[in-house]
């Protein structure tokens, strides 16, 4: 159930904390006794899976910290631009988009605390479960598995984010990240997963508490971003073949609250509306400003997809994936799954029986006609807060069935095991090609030329299949988070938002001059208040230095 992700529940509770994560007063206003009651460290617990949601201590700030990490894995990334009222709005993310990035960025200082928060919540957790006598056995062994998970996924964002980061146990043990490796890192995000896996249950009864199988899928994407290739396919076997999901029917169904945590979902983050949280902070307040305009949307605009999104989502006469870049047109076929991931001129927007207009899109001259679609759900839905802050209770997905299906094909790709790559990579494409499609008004015809099929035939080279992968992660997966993180740990990074910087340039003033530079902008720079902060060995060198390139 929802209700067990209260943000607010330990107000009075936890005292407010320093902006140096480090120098917190580990229990705030609680007593080391009255912190180990039951009563207590259940709030505790609450309090940490309440931050997966991005939102800190602070008003606000879940717009500059989102779970979603649209900021940071969409807008930096070929798939989207960062929209909004031109390049002055919220100026740091455009920033961001363009390269221009340094350690003050209040995004990437806030995303940095905010993660950091959470992992300081799950060790405080841990640390009060150590020293109690007084829980129950069974369900502190339940819980410690719990924040070991939670733990693990802190750390696994700040790693692909950051990089070179420094780590804390419950115990207050610390290691900046000139005293533990990124490999080092890794493998203690290994160990915090395996831990969960040994003791979680294969079910919950509450939905927003992770399974032993959401374990073993983080885990298999934590040995995919090491290129552990049979680890990765081991750990995806046990979910696919044990854990009961399956995809739904429907890729556009995917994204309505009715299936927040449907047949799918793996592990997702609970949001909730008009639930007595101050400014109803418990819903999706990172993602807040995504809707278009139009009828009974905020005009925020923020999160526009790039032209060369648009234009990946174009098929041949077989269905197949064009890889090219010219600009999509009225008459081209097209994935099934545009439509349900943009808003296009003339495409109905949901179910609000009217088609989507480019006036609907804020500061159309500079960031285009396009709009988000996927995530963002019909103003017509109690869901949705048609006030402000303008959230939704719609969970976002960290991961689901379609994530683990497509690690899996993959980490058989990469062990040259084709055949059954294309497997799997066809059970995506598959649910694309068979479920509905997006009609237009009068309900008596497809919106598009709808046209997609599976790989029918084996793949002549890993190369082949590689870019097969590829596409089929960016069309299935895009404006979920993901993009810019893939390029970063397939390694093309460079090679393929270089390109995509050098056309889009030409329409698109405001990307002039960036440029993705190698060795410095597959991370976010260490904030700089932690350089600072971080204090000095013996000999005088900083015990925290920044990142390549910074």
């Amino acid at each position: 159930m929802k209700n067990i992700i209260i943000l607010f529940a330990l107000i009075g509770l936890l005292a407010s904390c320093s902006d140096e994560f480090l120098e917190k007063e580990p229990f705030g206003e609680l007593t080391d006794d009255q912190v180990e009651l039951p009563e207590n460290i259940e709030s505790l617990v609450i309090s940490a899976y309440s931050i997966l949601n991005g939102q800190g201590n602070e008003a606000s700030n879940a717009f500059n910290s989102p779970a979603s990490n649209w900021s940071f894995g969409d807008v930096l990334s070929d798939d989207a631009y960062k929209g909004g009222g031109g390049t002055g709005d919220q100026n740091q993310i455009h920033r961001m988009e363009i390269y221009n990035i340094d350690g003050q960025i209040i995004d990437v200082v806030q995303k940095w605390s905010v993660l950091y928060e959470g992992v300081y919540r799950a060790n405080t957790v841990l640390k009060a479960l150590k020293n109690t006598t007084e829980f129950d056995e069974a369900t502190k062994t339940q819980r410690v598995a719990e924040m070991r998970f939670l733990r693990g996924h802190f750390y696994f964002e700040l790693k692909k984010l950051y990089n070179r980061i420094s780590y804390t146990d419950e115990d207050g043990n610390y290691l900046s990240n000139t005293q533990i490796t990124p490999e080092e890192i890794w493998t203690k995000i290994e160990d915090d997963f395996n831990a969960a896996i040994a003791v979680l249950p294969e079910t919950q009864a509450d939905p927003g508490r992770p399974t032993k199988y959401a374990a073993w899928a983080y885990l298999s994407k934590t040995y995919l971003y090491q290129g552990e290739w049979q680890l990765a396919s081991d750990a995806a076997d046990e979910v696919i073949s044990k854990g009961g999901y399956s995809l739904t029917p429907n890729f556009s169904e995917i994204f309505i609250p009715e299936n927040d945590n449907g047949e799918e979902i793996v592990f997702a983050i609970q949001y909730s509306i008009n639930d007595g949280s101050p400014s109803n902070y418990n819903g999706s307040i990172g993602d807040r400003l995504m809707p278009p305009g139009g009828p009974r949307y905020a005009a925020y605009g923020f999160l526009r997809p790039s032209q060369n999104l648009v234009n990946a989502y174009k098929t041949d006469v077989e269905g197949m994936p064009i890889i090219g870049n010219d600009d999509v047109t009225e008459t081209d076929n097209v994935d099934p799954r545009l439509d349900v991931t943009i808003g296009r001129p003339g495409i109905p927007y949901k179910d609000l029986e009217i088609n989507y207009e480019e006036s609907w899109a804020r500061d159309l001259a500079t960031y285009g006609p396009y709009s988000p679609k996927k995530r963002v759900i019909s103003a017509n839905h109690p869901a949705y807060l048609q006030s402000w802050p303008y959230v939704t209770a719609a969970n976002y997905s960290i991961i689901r069935y379609a994530d683990v299906l497509l690690w899996k094909a993959e980490a058989e790709i990469e062990l040259e095991n084709l055949e059954e790559g294309r497997t799997y990579i066809n059970m995506i494409r598959e649910r694309a090609k068979t479920g509905s499609y997006i009609q237009n008004l009068e309900g008596t015809a497809n919106a598009a030329n709808y046209l997609i099929d599976t790989y029918d035939d084996p793949f002549t080279s890993k190369e082949e299949a590689t870019i097969a992968l590829r596409t089929e992660r960016r069309l299935e997966m895009a404006h979920e988070g993901h993009r810019f993180f893939d390029l970063v740990r397939w390694g093309i990074a460079a090679d393929v938002i270089n390109t995509y910087l050098a056309k889009e340039q030409i329409a698109r003033g405001f990307l002039t001059g960036a440029t993705f530079v190698v060795g410095k902008h597959e991370y976010m720079p260490i904030p700089q208040s932690q350089i600072d902060a971080g204090g000095k060995d013996e000999s005088g060198n900083a015990l925290t230095t920044q990142n390549p390139g910074y």
